[in-house]
């Protein structure tokens, strides 16, 4: 059950094993004792071309991606099986339109073509778009959740049309119980942890709290962590999301919560348990073996079991290291990450808001697994994008839609309902974000600017101070060093007062 990659990461599969081989080829020559000392030195000018086409991106990325063995066994699970779709699809439409008749309800007429011009799409987009970086357990799997994101954006494009009053109504032909407004649920009011007025249960404050975003908010943690690959930026992230809710609670009621379930039951229990259990399964991904054999290579019973099983676990493995100070533009692509995830975030809570959704409807879990399939991919094209530009030159197709995406469903939210969004927020905590805010833009400033012109400076005052030194130190013979460069070429600053004298 396994495959030649794409032409990239084919040739990455076959030769992983032996990346390295080249750049190391010379040192190991001289280290072996292959290179005679008494024939020409050829190491040094194979280690100086290795180092010239070797840059330092592609030593960290070397350092960084796992190595894959892979048989390269083509079954016939992996092929295309493009004409097998074209002709089961072309009989189902022979079917429709012959042999049954057709209904005379315009309105169900209409969602079933809808329907159907949404499922070729699908058949077309799994057997023909552009495969992406995942390939496991199978990539018609990523092309397809591909195509459901093309298929949702052009659905809140057309939401984003309409007005407030029918696109509230149109959600009625997904599911007749919407288009009501349903009151928010308010998660604050009584907080106290043991509450000794109640005899029966005093801590029934602590139960009611405890719902189906309890576990949800662990799996969710979880996943994104295996998204990010960071325990710096989930944890960020997870933190400013609690700040955003005591900050936005005036315009939402479900954002009001009691203090210890923003922070003990939220950030420690749910949210940083979740990053930890996602932490301990990446360094397993990390250290596991990616070594592919063919399902009928294998010859006993409990390798195919485990072959099969670990179908559903990634080909190969890259190290995220984001490495956010270490230029600008990873800086900025780091902010931009995190800015794009509090935003998504903040839709799932203002969109069922707007469209007038309840919290435990399908199409909000939909839409949780939706952003599950997809935030993945779009993380490892963001991360591609930005730590290898030059063979990356482009952002990646589902990190484009991923982010059309969150931009569109925020401005759902403004034209549906902006007068909750435009509820002025409390002055003391405007101060505080302003206070944030400043702090994040002198740090940059200081780190990517002043410091890096201080650090410039400091360089060329050591130089201009080593140059004199390596002029005026004596040679071998007592006499000093000729001068080189400009200084041999128009002569030394006493040969030029000789002469104007």
């Amino acid at each position: 059950m396994t495959k030649p990659e794409s032409k990239k990461s084919g040739v990455a599969a076959i030769n992983a094993t032996g990346k390295c081989a080249t750049a190391s080829s010379a040192a190991e020559q001289v280290n072996n004792g292959s290179v005679e000392p008494g024939c020409p030195d050829q190491s040094t000018p194979i280690k100086a071309k290795v180092m010239k086409q070797t840059s330092r991106e592609s030593l960290h990325r070397r350092n960084t991606e796992c190595e894959v063995y892979d048989d390269g066994t083509n079954t016939f699970f992996w092929r295309a099986h493009t004409v097998t779709v074209l002709f089961i699809l072309t009989c189902a439409l022979v079917y429709v339109t012959l042999l049954e008749e057709t209904p005379q309800d315009t309105a169900y007429n209409t969602k079933r073509g809808i329907v159907a011009s949404i499922l070729v799409f699908l058949c077309f987009g799994v057997t023909q778009a552009k495969d992406g970086p995942f390939t496991r357990p199978h990539p018609a799997y990523w092309r397809f959740w591909l195509c459901v994101t093309v298929v949702y954006e052009l659905f809140l494009i057309f939401i984003l049309f309409q007005t407030v009053h029918d696109g509230r109504q149109f959600m009625k032909y997904i599911d007749p119980k919407l288009g009501v407004p349903l009151p928010e649920r308010d998660y604050g009011g009584n907080c106290l942890i043991y509450d000794p007025g109640n005899t029966t249960d005093p801590f029934h404050n602590i139960w009611d709290k405890m719902d189906g975003f309890v576990p949800a908010h662990f799996l969710g943690w979880y996943i994104k962590t295996l998204m990010i690959r960071d325990w710096w930026m989930c944890m960020i992230i997870s933190v400013m999301f609690e700040f955003l809710e005591y900050s936005l609670e005036h315009q939402l009621p479900n954002f009001s919560e009691c203090w210890w379930d923003h922070w003990i039951m939220d950030v420690l229990v749910c949210n940083g348990l979740g990053i930890y259990c996602g932490m301990k399964t990446l360094a397993w991904l990390s250290m596991k073996p990616y070594q592919w054999q063919g399902l009928w290579n294998i010859p006993t019973y409990k390798g195919k079991i485990k072959r099969i099983a670990f179908q559903f676990t990634p080909y190969s493995w890259v190290k995220f290291e984001w490495k956010p100070a270490s230029n600008l533009r990873r800086w900025l692509a780091v902010l931009g990450i995190i800015f794009m995830f509090l935003l998504a975030e903040l839709n799932t809570f203002y969109l069922k808001f707007v469209l007038w959704m309840p919290p435990e409807h399908y199409l909000v879990l939909l839409r949780l697994v939706f952003f599950v399939n997809v935030g993945g991919v779009a993380m490892r094209e963001i991360y591609d994008f930005m730590d290898d530009p030059k063979f990356h030159k482009k952002l990646g197709q589902q990190a484009w839609l991923v982010a059309a995406i969150t931009v569109t469903e925020f401005l759902i939210v403004v034209k549906y309902d902006p007068n909750t969004i435009m509820l002025p927020i409390p002055f003391f905590i405007m101060q505080c974000w302003l206070l944030g805010i400043l702090l994040i833009f002198i740090w940059t400033v200081w780190r990517f600017f002043i410091r890096d012109i201080t650090l410039r400076y400091k360089e060329t005052r050591r130089r201009k101070q080593e140059v004199p030194a390596d002029r005026d130190r004596p040679l071998g013979n007592g006499s000093t060093a000729t001068p080189s460069g400009r200084s041999k070429l128009n002569g030394s600053s006493e040969t030029l007062r000789q002469r104007k004298s």
